[in-house]
């Protein structure tokens, strides 16, 4: 992915020099990698997440991970110029497809653990979107366990994650995201779960579309790049993570998705360019 040298956003809050105890929030909605990769996560890594899904409701979270290494340096500029694209992007497909300003996110950038409004947030939870604050939360350690324990490396399967947190963000300004959590608190978990999945997978779309206007736009795309997001979007189908983890597919607690709906739904926004394209709502072949 050619991006240096490349505009950096205003957007980002970087928490990753503090230090000392914060205090979680209430839980809301989270989007993102979220639950189901607190509890994955944790069985490749090894530690026991049972604090950290405590945390979600609210508790003590440490804040900050010590000294910022030139590789978090590098990170959390790759991080910023990724936000900054998604910015360009979004606004101009706001004003061509929505007809009204698109309001930018913010990305908060942390090291080891944070607080926000949707509960604490630590590295082994994977980033995520929290709509209490319309910010992002993502410790740039993931991308290394992207990498090297889920099989995704590359610096635009990088940018897809970033590039999906964001679609959330889109998915609140549009008003969906908040719809879409309000129903999931008047159902049963099933029914909870089966909304998630769509509101997951139309984030891959909407990051397939942002992916075709930053290629149009910045020429960002190199080759073999387009490849590393649907690889990323594969490694964290819910199917191939409950594999992965040593247990069978189990569909009822899918949340984010199957590997082929991942990447088909994230291949149709590229394809289609398209908001109106990622209706996963409308639906009835996910």
């Amino acid at each position: 992915m050619r991006w240096k040298g490349r505009r950096s956003s205003r957007n980002i809050e970087d928490r990753r020099m503090q230090t000392g105890m914060s205090r979680g929030g209430k839980a809301g909605g989270i989007g993102g990698v979220g639950i189901i990769a607190v509890l994955v996560i944790g069985y490749f890594l090894g530690v026991d997440v049972t604090p950290l899904l405590q945390n979600a409701g609210g508790g003590q979270v440490a804040s900050g991970g010590g000294e910022i290494t030139e590789a978090d340096k590098q990170a959390g500029e790759f991080v910023s110029v990724v936000l900054a694209d998604t910015e360009e992007v979004w606004a101009e497909i706001f004003d061509k497809q929505v007809g009204r300003p698109y309001e930018p996110a913010t990305l908060v950038l942390f090291k080891g653990g944070t607080q926000s409004p949707c509960g604490g947030a630590s590295g082994a939870s994977g980033p995520f979107y929290c709509p209490a604050d319309n910010k992002a939360y993502l410790d740039t350690e993931f991308f290394t366990t992207l990498s090297r324990r889920m099989g995704a490396s590359g610096d635009f399967a990088a940018a897809y994650v970033v590039a999906h947190e964001i679609a959330h963000h889109v998915q609140d300004e549009l008003g969906i995201l908040g719809q879409a959590n309000k129903i999931r608190q008047q159902v049963g978990q099933a029914e909870s779960n089966a909304i998630s999945v769509r509101i997951e997978l139309q984030a891959d779309c909407l990051s397939g579309v942002w992916a075709r206007y930053a290629q149009a736009r910045f020429n960002s795309l190199e080759k073999g790049d387009l490849k590393e997001a649907i690889n990323a979007a594969k490694q964290i189908g819910d199917d191939t993570l409950q594999r992965n983890a040593g247990r069978r597919p189990n569909p009822h607690s899918f949340t984010h998705g199957t590997s082929e709906q991942r990447q088909r739904w994230f291949a149709t926004g590229y394809e289609k360019a398209s908001i109106q394209a990622c209706d996963t709502f409308g639906t009835d072949r996910l």
